[in-house]
């Protein structure tokens, strides 16, 4: 599609002289002898960019430009005078002109701006249609309508212009790596890139090198230099998923990264300047890591200038149908089935589990039973098969990670509950003898655990 062009000038030569040049170039031009008649044009249509004289008859090309801007803000706008003055210059760019040519001009000269100025426009508007398609797919993968999840997109929209650091938080599989999608691609750094790094998934001795990067010979091995995650995200944004798995050591360089803008590889001599974003999301309470000496609290302060809480879907139980009609939706174009939905007694269990996996169990959950349905309907019999393998383990898919012995031996107790539950129907009494615990004891660890017992019956 042609460029389209508008001249307005109220000379015939200058006109003419225009029109022949631009037109030898491929672009689509129209013209105006008058600002009144130039605005009156664009309410018709639109267009790429404005030659605009300053001495008209009527309203001067100085006051058009806001005029101008108002009614289409993308619109390129180059002024061109016969009077040869710096402050006629000055206002026109103070009010918006892209740029600025005195009578006598160089068509030669003026045709190589006006290409670059429409370059730079097209370049805008494909990163722009880019990052409308990445928002309306990060968008579209976060669903919900409770009043929770419409607090953490307002939230998002508040946060994602501005050039603050942020802090998501929410408990694992729900969200906050699609929170962080959003919140870059919807910011002012949206054509940069975008590094993400998983804290918890790298081992202490390689994060640094990874965080910061390293020069030739710092370590064996070393037989190149290397740029950091902090470097690769110059101009963009970068993600410290789970950063509340970070050492303590690490936190200290990465306090100076935040604070300097600064990072300095290892084996490095001299820092080097990196302007990124930073989004660090955990599933840890950090002011609690805070309290046992484990994470520090500069650092904290520091990356919660902004914050988001993402809620589990255990709080937001009336997004469920809504999830579920979403996930069978994906299952049949991935796996090309035909599911139309629940049967009234799967979607009953579908509300009372707890979802300790949260959306990302949800997910693999019907997909697991997706597979070993025969028919076009979920039942409560291919759902219960599918939630006993994901409460005995990591979920498929689920990214590997060092598991706590804390995290570990609550994940046994777990399981071991769950078996009990399962082997005696749900009679709590039986499971507990089993267990060797009292009623009243098992009765507590069910209620840690989220597990609802009617599952089992």
């Amino acid at each position: 599609m042609r460029e389209r062009i508008l001249v307005v000038d109220d000379d015939p030569s200058v006109q003419a002289a225009l029109l022949r040049a631009l037109g030898k170039r491929g672009y689509q031009v129209e013209q105006a002898t008058s600002a009144e008649q130039a605005l009156e044009m664009m309410k018709g249509t639109g267009f790429d960019l404005i030659v605009l004289d300053v001495k008209l008859p009527g309203m001067s090309g100085i006051d058009a430009i806001p005029r101008i801007r108002e009614m289409d803000s993308k619109v390129v706008v180059i002024v061109i005078t016969g009077l040869d003055s710096k402050d006629v210059a000055l206002q026109a760019v103070r009010s918006g002109a892209y740029d600025f040519f005195p009578k006598p001009f160089s068509y030669g000269e003026i045709e190589i701006v006006i290409k670059r100025a429409l370059d730079k426009r097209r370049l805008e508007r494909e990163a722009e249609a880019l990052r409308e398609r990445l928002v309306g797919v990060a968008s579209g993968r976060f669903v919900g309508q409770s009043d929770s999840i419409r607090r953490v997109m307002d939230m998002v929209g508040r946060i994602a212009p501005l050039e603050t650091n942020v802090l998501i938080t929410g408990e694992s599989g729900t969200g906050k790596e699609m929170i962080a999608d959003l919140i870059h691609f919807q910011s002012k750094r949206a054509a940069g890139p975008f590094v993400k790094i998983n804290c918890a998934a790298i081992p202490e001795n390689l994060l640094e090198s990874e965080l910061f990067g390293f020069e030739k010979g710092a370590f064996t091995g070393a037989q190149a230099q290397k740029p950091g995650k902090f470097e690769l995200a110059n101009h963009g944004t970068i993600l410290l998923d789970e950063v509340g798995d970070m050492p303590l050591g690490i936190q200290a360089k990465l306090l100076r990264a935040v604070e300097e803008k600064q990072v300095e590889r290892l084996g490095g001599t001299y820092p080097v300047s990196v302007d990124a974003r930073i989004i660090a999301s955990t599933n840890q309470e950090l002011s609690g890591l805070i309290e046992q000496k484990r994470f520090r609290e500069d650092l904290y302060y520091r990356l919660n200038v902004a914050s988001i809480h993402i809620p589990p879907l255990r709080e937001r139980k009336e997004d469920l149908p809504l999830l579920v009609e979403h996930f069978l939706a994906e299952i049949n174009q991935k796996l090309g089935t035909r599911l139309l939905g629940l049967s009234e007694e799967a979607m009953e269990m579908v509300l009372r589990y707890n979802w300790p996996g949260n959306v990302r169990e949800l997910a693999h959950v019907l997909e697991r039973a997706a597979i070993m349905s025969d028919g076009p309907t979920l039942h409560a019999a291919d759902l219960r098969s599918s939630m006993e393998r994901s409460s005995t383990g990591t979920a498929p898919g689920a990214e590997e990670r060092p598991v706590s012995l804390p995290r570990l031996l609550h994940r046994i107790e777990r399981t071991m509950i769950l078996d009990a539950l399962r082997k005696h129907d749900g009679l709590q009494t039986e499971a507990a003898k089993a267990l060797g615990l009292s009623p009243k004891n098992l009765w507590k660890k069910i209620r840690k655990h989220g597990i609802d017992v009617r599952d089992f019956a």
